[in-house]
């Protein structure tokens, strides 16, 4: 789900780009995909919740869907606000945090378990 939020987010850049160059009905599908990120992120925290819980995720997994969420839910406040100072920075780090944690997820590393100390 990660990859899906991660694709997503990579589409935002290019919709506001759209609206900056004349096509006014992109930035309709910037809010709407900018909304549905929200619930995206909620579904990344639900299979990182249940990934940590059964014993495979690391711990740092959960925080940092949660800071997702959040950052999604502010960012989406923020561009409907049209605070454009905080709107533009903090989808940069978004869209930084997003491809990360889905480049994460597709490693090796990601699918082994976690290990007892």
């Amino acid at each position: 789900m990660i990859t899906v939020h991660a694709l997503a987010v990579l589409a935002q850049p290019v919709l506001a780009g759209l609206f900056l160059t004349g096509d006014v009905d992109a930035i309709g599908v910037h809010g709407l995909i900018g909304s549905l990120l929200i619930l995206a992120a909620m579904v990344v925290i639900a299979v990182a919740l249940a990934y940590v819980l059964g014993g495979r995720g690391r711990l740092w997994i959960l925080p940092v869907a949660v800071l997702l969420f959040l950052a999604d839910a502010f960012q989406v406040t923020a561009g409907y606000a049209r605070q454009l100072e905080l709107h533009i920075p903090l989808g940069v780090a978004i869209v930084v945090v997003s491809v990360l944690l889905a480049a994460w997820a597709w490693t090796p590393s990601a699918a082994r378990p976690r290990s007892r100390r």
